[in-house]
């Protein structure tokens, strides 16, 4: 196994100006002064930016398989520079510009790391995951000019594999294991980067990249807050107002959807109508055999990124097919159960400030936005939570994880939960774990593939409306799929096939190892339920 570690000229201690510009303490502690300079979204510049017909060739031509490799390059020398001297020499075969781009990028990946012993196979998997600790954590960062990461103040976990930065929604999953683990100062810091990413950005983005800045992911912070609860009343204030402006991120009018009955719902977005920088070339490949604007097919892309379903049946208007993705116009169960919770957290924090007119604010918009799903994204005779097509005015087909979401956040009443559950059994318990959906599309987010941030969720939400039983029955299949693989393989791996019990497929790329969900999943799974 092994895990791309940045080189030393990638390693970058905090400098006093960079900690100025961050946020920096937290936690339950007092926290250190800090300045925060807003950044506009909008005018950073990814490598799509700054390269141009550079990134073009390079990307279309395949010049590495994976194209997350060169927007995560560093430069060597400014952008402008480089951009002359390639236009200056002319066409180039494809070695010539492969030679061109190693001559003037450091690029991640081309050799793989030494793989660290964390006893992968030969020692319990528990113990395996807390050596993996460790070797997924990153000391706080502030890149080198050029570079597509974020400055970050204090130190991370990222998944593993391919995904060298911080990701979003990935990250609440990978503290459950932390917190498990007694790793709580990791988690604080965690939360403290992500709050530092809203203060600058007005959002967290989707993953801490700058062509990752135009999306968000899942909401999520709230829960992880929940992890380790603030006590010092100026980490409390500033994490609350870090939520408050999060709230007014998924809320505004190009993210709502309005419904038949003048109520209002969130959908996911992007705020760009361009090919995504890490996936330019099968971006640009869609499009072209879908019939469709081009602009129109990026952003729904895009969209469907920001969902964390990257890809699923969920968005395509046929069910089927990439090509008719339609994620802006789908009202999601997931994203609208996960609001409803960042509300209610929000009118806590009020209450405990003592600010009565913001509790009593965010209370009402909690309780009209579980009316609003109670009654547009419930489905009475399949009993069953789904997602609304606005075009069509009527829920889609099929049974999905994503109704579970509801019970996890305690939005549903308990009759809808029970008919849930009942559901949940019937078609999305499979033999070592929870499916995804009902259909195989080839998508990987799609049966037979099953994941662990969705097992988590399951079993939280079942539990907490009295089906401990399906939500132990959930655990134990999926812990028994992953020890299984590690067993064979020495791996955690991104997701799981439920069906065969053994590594997932589909997707833009290959199965990744690592892998912080799965490992903080594991580990909290096995914690809760050895306890009993």
């Amino acid at each position: 196994m092994s895990f791309p570690h940045p080189s030393a000229r990638h390693r970058h201690a905090m400098t006093a100006a960079a900690i100025l510009l961050l946020t920096a303490g937290g936690g339950a502690a007092a926290p250190a002064p800090h300045r925060v300079v807003a950044v506009d979204p909008a005018r950073v510049q990814t490598p799509a930016d700054l390269y141009g017909d550079l990134f073009v060739a390079v990307q279309t031509r395949r010049i590495f398989p994976d194209g997350k490799t060169f927007v995560d390059a560093v430069p060597r020398r400014a952008a402008a520079a480089i951009m002359r001297d390639w236009r200056a020499r002319g066409a180039m075969d494809d070695a010539a510009l492969r030679a061109f781009v190693l001559a003037n990028f450091d690029v991640p990946g081309l050799a793989p790391a030494p793989a660290p012993d964390t006893g992968g196979g030969r020692v319990a998997m528990a113990e395996h995951i807390r050596r993996l600790w460790p070797v997924l954590t990153r000391a706080p960062l502030a890149p080198p000019a050029g570079s597509s990461a974020l400055a970050l103040p204090r130190a991370y976990v990222v998944p593993g594999g391919r995904f060298r930065e911080m990701y979003y929604w990935d990250s609440y999953f990978t503290m459950l294991g932390l917190k498990a683990d007694g790793q709580g100062a990791l988690v604080d810091s965690m939360i403290d980067d992500f709050v530092s990413l809203i203060e600058r950005y007005g959002h967290v983005p989707n993953g801490t990249r700058s062509y990752y800045l135009s999306r968000s992911q899942p909401p999520l912070l709230y829960t992880m807050m929940a992890l380790s609860p603030a006590t010092h009343p100026a980490v409390k204030a500033r994490r609350l107002a870090a939520l408050k402006r999060e709230w007014a991120y998924w809320t505004v009018p190009e993210r709502t959807t309005t419904m038949p009955d003048g109520s209002t719902l969130q959908h996911y977005w992007d705020a760009r109508r361009t090919p995504r920088d890490e996936s330019y070339r099968e971006d640009v490949e869609t499009a072209r055999t879908s019939g469709r604007a081009a602009g129109e097919v990026y952003r729904n892309l895009r969209a469907g990124a920001e969902s964390g379903w990257d890809f699923s049946s969920r968005w395509l208007a046929d069910g089927r097919t990439l090509a008719t993705i339609d994620t802006t116009r789908i009202v999601p169960v997931d994203l609208n159960s996960l609001l409803y919770g960042l509300e209610q957290a929000i009118a806590r924090g009020c209450a405990d400030t003592g600010d009565t007119d913001g509790a009593r604010v965010f209370t009402a918009r909690a309780a009209a936005r579980r009316t609003a799903v109670e009654r547009w994204l419930w489905d009475e005779r399949g009993g069953r939570y789904g997602d609304y097509d606005s075009v069509r005015g009527r829920l889609r087909d099929g049974m999905t994880a994503a109704a579970l979401y509801p019970l996890f956040t305690a939005l549903a009443s308990p009759a809808h939960a029970a008919r849930t559950a009942d559901a949940t059994e019937r078609l999305l318990l499979a033999p070592n774990g929870l499916r995804t959906t009902t259909v195989a599309t080839g998508q990987q987010w799609d049966k037979p593939n099953g994941w662990a941030p969705l097992q988590w969720i399951a079993v939280e939400g079942l539990s907490r409306y009295g089906r401990d039983y399906l939500g132990r029955a959930i655990a134990l299949r999926f812990v028994g799929t992953v020890e299984r693989e590690y067993r064979a393989s020495g791996k955690l791996l991104e997701k799981y096939d439920v069906e065969e019990s053994r590594a997932g497929g589909g997707g833009e790329y290959p199965t990744q190892d690592g892998f912080g969900w799965t490992n903080g999943v594991v580990r909290a799974l096995q914690d809760r339920y050895s306890a009993r």
